[in-house]
C-alpha cells in the first residue's frame, strides 16, 4: 500500500502526507508531548490502518495469529484500544479492556511480532518533517536548535519510547539490547516566508512559497528514490515555464542554494521531499542577504506534467529570459524524473550558462590542490564526462601518497569554470561543497569512513551513490592557478602507444581531443556504449556553442602561455577489469609527475 496517496490533519501536525515510500510531517512548531499523546494522535492511527492494508494487500502469514476481525473497521479499532492501553499497561491488565484480546494473553508472540512488524513499516518510509514558521520574534529560524529539539528530537525519542514500552508490555520483559535506530523524522527543515526582490514580473507565482533556512539530518540517511539513473539533456526553450503557472503554496519549497558564485532558488514539490533536502549536503544555503537580493536563477523541480507537456516527450527545460536578467528551469512532477542527478545537473547547467556569460569557460571535471610533505602543493584538474574517473582517481591518489602527500583540497568534484588571470594564468573555480559518488567505483572503505555524514541513495541498485560533503565554500570560491588540465580517458587500454599520461602538443590537438570529449558510458545514465559530448559537458556549452568555443580558445590558449600542462589520463574506468586498478594505476603515474615537477 506504499504507493497510495494519503493526508490527514492532526492536533498535533498541521498535516501528515503519505506519498509513495516517504512520509511528510508538516507542523507549525508543536508535537505530541508524550508517548500518550503518539499513540492517541490521528497521525498514530493513520500509520496503523495503511500498515494493516498493507499486511491484507500481501495476504501476510501474521493475519493468521491475529484476531479474526482484523480486516473489520470493528477489528481494527479493538487492536488500536489494546496498543493505546499497551502503551501504559502490562498485557493481562490490557487485555481485560479490549474485547477479544484474551488469547493474546496465554500466546503474547503474535502480537509482540505484529508490533515489531510496525516498528519495522514505519521505518521503511522516508520521513521528513518540515517546520513552517512565520517571522517575528518566535521565528523557528531564531533559534533553530531548540525547534530541532522539541520537534525532530523529540519524535524520534517519543516514537522509539512507544515501541519499547508496547514491547515489554507485551513480553512482561525489559530489552536488554537497545539499538538507537532511527525512529522519527530522518530529516528536518525550517521553512520561512522572505521578502525578495526581482524585477521579472513571472516570479510573482512564487512569491508565497517559504525558504528553507535551517537543515537537520540523522545520518547515515538511506534514501531510494524512483530512479537510479538521468536520461537526456536539458532543452532550451523560448518560453518561460514560470508563465501562467499554478503553484500549491503549502506543497512547494525553496533550497536557496549557493552553486559557486551564483545563487540559484531551487523549488521543489514535496513528491521529491527527501531529494529536494538532499541538496544540503551538496551546495551551501544562501544567507539571508542573497535571499534578500533575488535569485541569478530559478529551477522548479516538479512542475505538474501537463504544463509542460508541449516540450515533448522528455520535457527537462530551461528558458533564458535576457532581457529581465534571469535563467529558468523546470522539470515535471513524475517519478521517472525522480533521481538526485536531475535535481544536481539543472541546478548546474544555470550555473554553467551564467559563467559563459560572465566570461569563464564551465568545466565538467574534479579539481584538488595536491599539498604535499615538500610542502609544495600542484592544483589538478581532471575533466570528462560522467564516470570516467575523475574523483576516484583523485581519491585513490590521495590514498597512494601517504608517504608524500600531506592533505588534498576539493575545489570542485563535478562542476566548476576556469577564468583568466591578470598575468596570464588560467585559475580554477568550483560549485559544489558535497561529492555524488557511484558506490561501485569507490576505493573499499570509502563509505564507510564517511557513512557518519552520507545520504546514500539507492544502494541495493546498479549505480549506487553516497552524497558527502567534501569542502567548505571558501574553497570552493577562491580560485585556485591550475598546474594540470587532464582529459579524463575510461575507455582506450595502456599500451607501447598509449601512456596513462601524455601531454597534448599544441592548444589546437587539445581544443581537438576535448571538444571530442569521447567516454565509454558505466550505467550512471541510459546511455550506452562509446558516446561523445562536447567538452565532455552536456550541460549548458552545447546550448551556447559559439559562446563556449571563444572561451574554451582563450582558456587553453592562455594555458599553454603559462605552462600549464594539458594532456590525457588513462583512467580505465570502463575497461573490465580495470575498475579499481585503472585509477589506481593514472593516480600512481599522475603522483609521481607531479614529484618530478615539484620537487622537494
Amino acid at each position: 500500500m506504499k504507493n497510495q496517496r494519503t493526508t490527514i490533519n492532526d492536533q498535533y501536525l498541521r498535516e501528515l502526507h503519505f506519498d509513495g515510500s516517504q512520509i511528510i510531517l508538516h507542523t507549525d512548531g508543536i508535537l505530541c508531548g508524550s508517548t500518550a499523546e503518539v499513540v492517541g494522535s490521528r497521525a498514530f492511527q493513520a500509520v496503523l490502518n495503511i500498515f494493516l492494508d498493507h499486511l491484507l494487500e500481501k495476504d501476510d502469514p501474521i493475519l493468521d495469529a491475529l484476531s479474526p476481525g482484523i480486516g473489520t473497521a470493528e477489528g481494527r479499532a479493538d487492536l488500536y484500544k489494546l496498543l493505546r492501553h499497551l502503551s501504559e499497561t502490562p498485557l493481562e491488565h490490557a487485555a481485560k479492556a479490549v474485547p477479544g484480546a484474551k488469547p493474546y494473553v496465554e500466546n503474547p508472540r503474535p502480537l509482540y511480532m505484529f508490533m515489531e512488524m510496525f516498528y519495522d513499516f514505519w521505518r521503511s518510509f522516508d520521513r521528513d518533517q518540515r517546520n513552517n514558521s512565520k517571522k517575528g520574534p518566535r521565528s523557528h529560524d531564531i533559534r533553530p536548535y531548540r525547534t530541532f529539539t522539541v520537534t525532530t528530537e523529540r519524535l524520534k525519542d517519543l516514537t522509539r519510547g512507544l515501541y519499547r514500552d508496547i514491547c515489554e508490555n507485551i513480553t512482561g520483559d525489559h530489552c536488554r539490547i537497545y539499538r538507537q535506530v532511527s525512529a522519527g523524522a530522518d530529516v528536518g527543515l525550517i521553512a520561512v516566508q522572505k521578502k525578495w526582490h526581482s524585477r521579472n514580473p513571472s516570479v510573482q507565482a512564487l512569491k508565497g512559497i517559504p525558504f528553507i533556512r535551517q537543515v537537520l539530518i540523522n545520518p547515515p540517511l538511506i534514501i531510494d528514490p524512483p530512479e537510479n539513473r538521468r536520461t537526456g539533456q536539458f532543452l532550451r526553450i523560448d518560453s518561460n515555464p514560470l508563465e501562467k503557472i499554478s503553484l500549491e503554496e503549502g506543497k512547494w519549497v525553496c533550497y536557496p542554494a549557493q552553486v559557486g558564485p551564483v545563487v540559484v532558488f531551487i523549488y521543489f514539490h514535496q513528491m521529491f521531499m527527501g531529494l529536494g533536502c538532499s541538496l544540503a549536503n551538496l551546495f551551501e544555503l544562501a544567507t539571508d542577504e542573497q535571499v534578500e537580493a533575488g535569485p541569478d536563477a530559478i529551477f522548479l523541480y516538479g512542475v505538474d506534467p501537463g504544463h509542460l507537456s508541449r516540450h515533448g516527450g522528455l520535457p527537462t527545460v530551461f528558458h533564458d529570459d535576457e532581457e529581465n536578467g534571469l535563467l529558468v528551469g523546470a522539470i515535471p512532477g513524475e517519478n521517472r524524473f525522480g533521481y538526485f542527478g536531475y535535481l544536481k545537473k539543472m541546478a548546474l547547467t544555470l550555473h554553467n550558462i551564467l559563467m559563459m556569460k560572465r566570461g569563464r569557460m564551465p568545466f565538467h571535471g574534479a579539481m584538488a590542490v595536491i599539498h604535499m610533505k615538500n610542502r609544495k602543493s600542484a592544483n589538478v584538474l581532471i575533466i570528462g564526462d560522467t564516470a570516467t574517473g575523475k574523483s576516484e582517481t583523485l581519491e585513490a591518489l590521495r590514498l597512494l601518497g601517504r608517504d608524500t602527500v600531506r592533505g588534498t583540497t576539493i575545489v570542485a568534484d563535478d562542476m566548476g569554470s576556469l577564468g583568466i588571470r591578470e598575468d596570464g594564468r588560467v585559475i580554477g573555480y568550483g560549485t559544489e561543497i558535497g561529492a555524488f559518488i557511484r558506490l561501485d567505483d569507490l576505493q573499499r572503505g570509502y563509505a564507510f569512513g564517511q557513512v557518519d555524514r552520507a545520504i546514500i541513495m539507492s544502494p541495493q541498485k546498479a549505480n549506487a551513490r553516497v552524497l558527502v560533503p567534501v569542502g567548505s565554500l571558501g574553497e570552493v570560491l577562491a580560485g585556485y592557478p591550475v598546474d594540470y588540465i587532464l582529459y579524463a580517458n575510461n575507455y582506450e587500454q595502456v599500451d607501447e602507444n598509449h601512456s596513462l599520461i601524455n601531454r597534448l602538443p599544441t592548444p589546437e590537438s587539445a581544443l581537438r581531443v576535448f571538444r571530442e570529449g569521447a567516454a565509454m558510458a558505466k550505467g550512471t545514465t541510459t546511455a550506452t556504449g562509446l558516446g561523445h559530448s562536447y567538452f565532455a559537458n552536456i550541460f549548458g556549452p552545447p546550448q551556447y556553442r559559439d559562446l563556449h568555443e571563444d572561451l574554451a580558445r582563450k582558456t587553453f590558449e592562455a594555458a599553454y602561455g603559462t605552462g600549464t600542462f594539458v594532456g590525457q589520463l588513462r583512467t580505465r574506468l570502463a575497461v573490465p577489469g580495470f575498475e579499481m586498478d585503472g585509477p589506481r594505476e593514472a593516480a600512481a603515474a599522475l603522483l609521481q609527475k607531479i614529484m618530478e615537477e615539484f620537487p622537494g
